[in-house]
């Protein structure tokens, strides 16, 4: 024991433990505070480790491109030993996180511990909150199956409506003009390196806030808080029936974590992974996709959402909730804290949480499938149709089908991803499309698996004719127009 105290004393003199601990989990907080209401906060910060941890070990085998990302998370599944476990860890541990920090924000809400003096508290403590959602966003995408991939789709798809801005915003988080290597690859890096630093940033900022000003107590129905004389009273408070976060006021945190860290390997076991929903395919347009539960409800309102009302509520009604979210404390700035006394916060919880459920029930059930109405939805403008042959009509609904419009605009409508393809036939000759087609080349991908040769035929054909009427289609130094596709190509 000597040995031991000395040995402390040592380090203490020279590492300050002491006061470090008295002024971090040793720090006094009010009695009330040792509560069940407020545990949620440490169980979300050990969800965090999990994900952490878990998520260094995901990234040694994980392959950030569009080849090998899909076969890394099968060969983690059905090879490596325990992977399919590791993951399984990792998804749970990514759903216990954002319900817990959903819970603990409506908590405190509720609570009225985000006014005065804990206003800067919820700023970033909201700014953690959608971190937490970019991570989770990010790691779903990383999958790079179908629920993924049309994920992305659907950003980018939001992002273009943005006035001024959606061209180069899409095309600075897609890396390009298509969803594909470079895509990926920025959101490991994000999911990986950035997010994971500004969460702990902002950790850190929001941990210092709370030894500041303090853990909030357990609010009194009909005693209202005043600017003034709160801080004294809080110290008063603290003084009379104080005690230290721990060990005496995290006996409850210990044992909601503990229950919290087994029901997420309880799952990870019983459960498993989430199971990737096939290869990205971006010509599988009638696919189903599903993205994890945090955003189903968000995934239904677009889904059930009228077309006309979509770019409204994408460029200001998204934005608008993201601001008000920020605003709450200089929103609500009432001196009630106690929610007996405060009915609209109460009815604006229950509106929400209630929507969310519906809606993420909705998402779950509603047979819907993306159909990118605000690039591929516009239709092929009337003089590249009319005195085109049968087949070439065929081309064209091909091009409609199968989302070509999604990433090319013809006549400059349609999406921006891609060339326009209005003078195509003047860039590349017929055996230059095909192949194009085919084989893909530079930011488009290969989609010789994905159509047929009579698509293929049909398509180039359609192709062939858009070029201006006073200038002809180019065409090969040999026979001067190739004959259609007669064979399966493969």
């Amino acid at each position: 024991m000597k040995i031991f105290q000395s040995t402390f004393k040592w380090f203490d003199d020279r590492l300050a433990l002491s006061r470090l601990y008295d002024h971090t989990i040793g720090h006094q907080i009010p009695f009330s505070a040792s509560s069940w209401w407020y545990v949620f906060g440490s169980a979300t910060l050990a969800c965090l480790a999990i994900q952490l941890i878990t998520g260094t070990c995901l990234a040694l085998v994980y392959v950030p491109s569009p080849e090998y990302a899909y076969a890394s998370i099968e060969y983690l599944d059905y090879e490596q030993m325990f992977g399919w476990y590791l993951r399984a860890l990792h998804f749970w541990g990514s759903n216990f996180m954002v319900a817990l920090v959903t819970i603990h924000m409506i908590q405190v809400f509720l609570f009225g511990a985000y006014k005065y003096p804990r206003e800067l508290t919820w700023v970033v403590g909201s700014g953690l909150f959608l971190c937490v959602i970019l991570m989770a966003f990010t790691g779903q995408s990383m999958r790079f199956d179908q629920d993924g991939y049309w994920g992305l789709e659907i950003v980018m798809s939001i992002l273009g409506r943005f006035p001024l801005i959606g061209e180069e915003a899409t095309h600075l988080v897609q890396g390009g003009p298509i969803i594909g290597a470079a895509t990926l690859s920025r959101f490991f890096t994000v999911h990986v390196f950035v997010v994971p630093a500004v969460i702990i940033s902002l950790l850190v900022i929001h941990i210092r806030l709370i030894l500041l000003m303090g853990i909030s107590e357990y609010p009194e129905a009909g005693k209202k808080l005043d600017p003034e004389t709160y801080k004294d009273e809080y110290e008063d408070l603290v003084k009379k029936t104080g005690i230290r976060l721990m060990p005496e006021g995290g006996g409850k945190d210990l044992v909601f974590t503990a229950m919290i860290f087994f029901a997420i390997v309880l799952c990870a076991a019983l459960i498993g992974p989430k199971i990737p929903n096939g290869p990205a395919d971006p010509t599988l347009i009638h696919t189903v996709p599903r993205p994890d539960f945090y955003f189903l409800s968000l995934f239904a309102v677009f889904a059930l959402m009228p077309p006309y009302m979509e770019s409204f509520a994408i460029v200001y009604l998204l934005p608008l909730s993201i601001v008000i979210l920020f605003a709450v404390p200089f929103i609500s700035r009432g001196r009630e804290r106690h929610w007996s006394k405060r009915p609209g916060a109460v009815i604006t919880v229950m509106l929400v949480m209630t929507s969310l459920v519906i809606l993420a029930w909705e998402g779950i059930t509603s047979p819907w499938s993306p159909h990118m109405n605000a690039w591929s939805g516009v239709p092929i403008q009337p003089e590249f149709v009319v005195g085109r042959s049968p087949l070439e009509h065929v081309g064209a609904t091909v091009v409609q089908g199968k989302q070509c419009r999604n990433c090319h605009s013809i006549a400059g409508k349609g999406g921006k991803r891609g060339p326009d393809l209005s003078g195509v036939a003047n860039r590349l000759n017929y055996n230059q499309l095909v192949r194009q087609v085919l084989q893909g080349d530079g930011n488009m991908p290969a989609f010789g698996r994905h159509l047929g040769p009579h698509e293929v035929t049909a398509l180039v054909s359609f192709l062939h004719t858009l070029h201006p009427e006073n200038e002809p289609p180019s065409a090969d130094s040999a026979p001067e127009y190739a004959p259609p596709l007669a064979t399966d190509p493969y």
